[in-house]
C-alpha cells in the first residue's frame, strides 16, 4: 500500500512501523501456537478446504445487505481510521468494514479467503475517537496475524455444537474442539490489544476503551487505576477454590475478562519490547519463513514458567512450589482448599456448577473485541 492511497490524514502524527511482522506484537502462547499450525504443510489449504462447509459466503451477502459497508460516503470517521490502522500497520490490502444494528458493544474480524471487519452501532455509539482508534487497530492486528480464519472456523464449530448438543457423542468431540480453539482464541484476544495499541499510540485510551466495555459510557463514574486495581485483585484474592473458578468462569468465554486484558496491556506497554517496536526495531515480515518453531516455543514456554513464578494466584503459588520442591504438598492442599490458616475463607455458597448472569459475550451474537 502506497501513502497516496490514505486520503484521510491522521488528526495527529503516529509512528507508522513497515513491514512489521505480527510476531512484534504477538502474545507468547499465541504466537507459538500460530507457527506451529503455519508450518505445518497443507494445513491452510486443508482449513480452507472447509469453505463449503462454513458459512462465509452467506456472511458476506449478510452484511452486504443488512448492514452499512464503511467507505468514503458511509462512515468516513471509521473509514478514515481504517485506512490509518493498515498505513500504521503495513497491512497492503484494506479489508472491507461494516456496521451492523446491534446495542450490544461488539466486534470482530472473520474471513477464509479475505478478512472482513463488523462492528456494531453499540460499539460505534460507545467509544470517541481515540478508544474507536485502538478498536479498529484491534480488528486490524487480527487480520495482519491470520486470526480472521480461525476465528470463522470457531464460530462455525460452536453453532454446530449447539445444533448436535442432542447427539452425546458428537457434541462431546465438537466441544473438545471448539474448547481449545477458545484457549486459543483468549490468548489471540492479548495479541490484538497490543496491535490496537501500536496503531492508536494511546495507552490511556485503550485503557478507557475497555473501561467502557465493561461498565458502559459512564467514564465520569470509572477511574482507570481503580479498574487495574480490581484485576490485581482477582488474581491474588481468595483461596484455591477461587482459583478453580476462574478457570470454570472463563472456559465458555473466547475472551479474556476485561480487567485482565487491561492490566496485559498496561504491563506490556512498560516492557522493552514495546518500547524497541515504538523505536522501530521489530521482527519484519519477509523474516517469517525463517522463523524457528522451536525457539516459540521456548519463548512460550518461558512466559508461563514467568507467569507461573510471579502470579500472585494461590493455584499458580502452588504450581510454583510444587516445582520448587516444596514439601508437605498434602498439607498445603488440604489447608489450601479448607482456607484454615490463611484467613481467606470465603463463605460463599458459590459452586463450580455456580455462574453470573450471561456475560454480554456469550450468545449467538459476535464477540466484542
Amino acid at each position: 500500500m502506497t501513502e497516496s492511497s490514505h486520503e484521510n490524514v491522521p488528526s495527529r502524527q503516529r509512528r507508522r512501523f513497515p513491514g512489521i511482522s505480527s510476531r512484534a506484537y504477538e502474545h507468547p502462547a499465541d504466537r507459538s501456537a500460530l507457527v506451529a499450525l503455519r508450518r505445518l504443510t497443507g494445513f491452510d489449504t486443508v482449513f480452507k478446504a472447509l469453505s463449503g462447509l462454513l458459512p462465509e459466503r452467506s456472511l458476506r451477502l449478510l452484511f452486504l445487505s443488512d448492514s452499512v459497508r464503511v467507505s468514503d460516503a458511509q462512515f468516513t470517521h471509521l473509514n478514515a481510521m481504517l485506512r490509518d490502522a493498515c498505513y500504521i500497520l503495513d497491512l497492503e490490502k484494506v479489508p472491507p468494514m461494516y456496521v451492523t444494528q446491534d446495542p450490544r458493544p461488539n466486534a470482530m474480524c472473520i474471513g477464509l479467503d479475505e478478512p472482513i471487519i463488523v462492528v456494531t452501532t453499540g460499539l460505534v455509539e460507545l467509544l470517541d475517537e481515540e478508544e474507536m482508534r485502538a478498536v479498529v487497530g484491534h480488528e486490524v492486528g487480527h487480520a495482519l496475524s491470520g486470526h480472521s480464519v480461525y476465528r470463522t472456523i470457531l464460530l462455525f464449530l460452536t453453532n454446530l455444537a449447539l445444533k448436535i448438543a442432542w447427539i452425546p457423542l458428537g457434541n462431546i468431540a465438537i466441544m473438545a474442539i471448539v474448547t481449545a480453539l477458545r484457549e486459543w482464541f483468549r490468548k489471540s484476544e492479548l495479541s490484538a490489544d497490543r496491535a490496537g495499541l501500536l496503531v492508536g499510540q494511546d495507552l490511556q485510551a485503550s485503557m478507557r476503551g475497555l473501561m467502557k466495555i465493561a461498565g458502559g459510557n459512564h467514564l465520569h463514574e470509572m477511574n482507570v487505576d481503580a479498574f487495574l486495581a480490581q484485576a490485581d485483585e482477582y488474581e491474588k484474592g481468595g483461596d484455591l477454590r477461587d482459583s478453580v473458578l476462574k478457570i470454570l468462569n472463563v472456559l465458555p468465554r473466547t475472551h479474556p475478562f476485561t480487567t485482565v486484558r487491561a492490566a496485559e496491556l498496561k504491563k506490556w506497554s512498560e516492557t522493552r519490547d514495546y518500547q524497541r517496536i515504538m523505536d522501530g526495531h521489530y521482527p519484519r515480515r519477509d523474516e517469517d519463513p525463517d522463523t524457528s518453531v522451536t525457539d516459540s516455543f521456548r519463548e512460550s514456554a518461558s512466559h508461563y514458567a514467568d507467569t507461573v513464578r510471579t502470579s500472585k494466584d494461590p493455584l499458580m503459588k502452588l504450581v510454583g512450589d510444587i516445582a520448587g520442591g516444596a514439601g508437605d504438598l498434602g498439607g498445603r492442599l488440604r489447608n489450601k482448599f479448607a482456607g484454615a490458616g490463611n484467613g481467606t475463607g470465603t463463605g460463599t455458597t458459590d459452586g463450580p456448577g455456580s455462574r453470573p448472569p450471561q456475560d454480554p459475550e456469550e450468545g449467538s451474537g459476535p464477540d466484542r473485541s
